[in-house]
């Protein structure tokens, strides 16, 4: 192993510029060249590919999102996509990619190393849905920023005697949620793990406002069941009958942005350095990420095919505390 190239690819996360540079760093230091593709896999077919010094990843480690960039691909989905990037790379010579990025990003990674290219994955998202690491690039300064948000609309909800609807992002997995709604001591959490019985939600607020709680804040995943313009639409209708008028407010791509907190700086790099140690080993078609909190390996077919549960103990422990 000579020449190898790293991409960022799908929903950009904070903490991807970490792994970035450990990657380019560690691979210099194995004495290898390192190439960098623009705009993800969009990058790679059209041969946006570019050698990375150390200098070229100085001043990158607090920055949010990623320095490489990143795309939607269509062209990537279909086989001949494929064959052209792939072709682009062996014209550099590059002989591995590490691909940093989520489900779609690891879809991808696998779909090459099955036409025969050597690529590893690293766990990056911030909607900590994918398989093979407890938790991904990106994750823990989401939380915070949703965590922030929630601190916020209290202190206005607390002053009006007021209801709120947080709507974070997550897409169809409802951890951030969950874990920011436990974090900030939400009223109430609705996942797309579980359907919830609006008339129930209403009565948990209700028990809550007599108990003397000047405030309720609902945290509503975006990929939930219970859309968080359905629930604000119910309440609204049944205002009379069960005494809450609820505001709404997306947080949508704010989440992304910002700088990475001192752990998204760390995993990127535990997981950037962990990619280059197994492309050394020719450990190909792997996902690195962090399980039991150690850098884990994983294979991409078992990435692709098995979906990462969500822990519904949490969510009755929400309901417990929220009391």
């Amino acid at each position: 192993m000579k020449r190898i190239a790293v991409l960022t690819s799908g929903g950009d996360a904070p903490g991807m510029n970490a792994a970035i540079r450990a990657i380019v760093r560690t691979g210099l230091d194995r004495g290898w060249d390192v190439f960098g593709v623009r705009d993800g896999y969009a990058g790679l077919i059209s041969g946006d590919i570019s050698m990375l010094g150390a200098r070229d990843v100085g001043g990158i480690i607090q920055r949010g999102g990623t320095m490489l960039g990143s795309a939607r691909c269509r062209e990537f989905e279909r086989e001949n996509g494929r064959r052209k990037a792939i072709f682009q790379l062996q014209q550099q010579e590059i002989e591995g990619l590490i691909v940093i990025g989520g489900n779609g990003s690891q879809t991808g990674a696998y779909e090459l190393s099955r036409m025969g290219f050597p690529v590893i994955g690293v766990a990056s998202t911030i909607d900590n849905d994918l398989y093979g690491s407890d938790i991904t690039i990106g994750v823990n300064t989401a939380m915070d920023v949703a965590l922030e948000a929630i601190d916020r609309l209290k202190v206005t909800a607390s002053s009006h005697h007021r209801a709120f609807v947080l709507e974070v992002m997550g897409r169809n997995c409802g951890y951030l949620a969950l874990m920011a709604g436990i974090a900030g001591g939400a009223e109430a959490i609705v996942i797309p793990e579980r359907k919830t019985d609006l008339e129930l939600l209403a009565a948990d607020l209700r028990a809550a406002y007599d108990k003397g709680k000047a405030h309720a804040i609902i945290v509503v995943a975006e990929g939930a069941q219970n859309k968080s313009e359905e629930i604000v639409q119910y309440f609204n209708v049944h205002r009379e009958r069960l005494g809450f008028e609820l505001r709404v407010t997306k947080l949508g791509h704010v989440q992304r942005g910002g700088t990475p907190g001192s752990s998204d700086r760390i995993l990127g790099t535990l997981l950037g350095a962990g990619a280059t140690e197994q492309m050394s080993k020719k450990n190909y078609a792997v996902l690195i990420g962090l399980r039991k909190g150690e850098i884990a390996v994983t294979p991409l077919d078992e990435v692709v095919a098995r979906k990462k549960e969500l822990d519904m103990r949490l969510l009755e422990l929400a309901r417990v505390l929220a009391k």
